[in-house]
């Protein structure tokens, strides 16, 4: 199932209107949330905020169970009262398009412990399969 993580620069001044967002996210919005998530395909999402030297950053984690850049393009796209409304958000709120950048700011996989131990799975089945 494909993980797609990515940073958000969070706006200076909007530290608190983020936090403000996840709990309507939460909250009051959470049956379109749930929906919104349904509809493309993700399973589960979670947002963490961090502060760094360099301002805050919301790191988003969300697994996915469809092809993310298809998804990406029909997010991208969609014109649903609660996508725009969503869209919107995270425009005000870091800066991003997610027009222009469905999936948020690029990011690489540089270091996964699954892909080490899937790799000595592997290794360890082909050493046995050569016995």
């Amino acid at each position: 199932m494909p993980l797609i993580v990515r940073a958000f620069p969070v706006l200076p001044g909007k530290e608190e209107d983020i936090r403000k967002l996840a709990a309507e996210m939460a909250g009051p919005r959470r049956g379109e949330a749930q929906e919104f998530y349904r509809i493309f395909g993700v399973v589960r999402e979670s947002w963490h905020y961090q502060e760094t030297p360099h301002g805050p950053l919301v790191i988003g984690v969300t697994e996915i169970d469809e092809d993310p850049n298809v998804k990406a393009r029909e997010y991208a796209e969609s014109i649903r009262p609660f996508d725009r409304w969503f869209k919107d958000q995270v425009r005000n709120l870091t800066g991003v398009d997610p027009e222009v950048q469905p999936l948020g700011p690029p990011s690489e996989v540089i270091f996964d412990t699954q892909d080490e131990a899937v790799a000595q799975v592997q290794s360890e089945t082909a050493g046995s399969a050569s016995k």
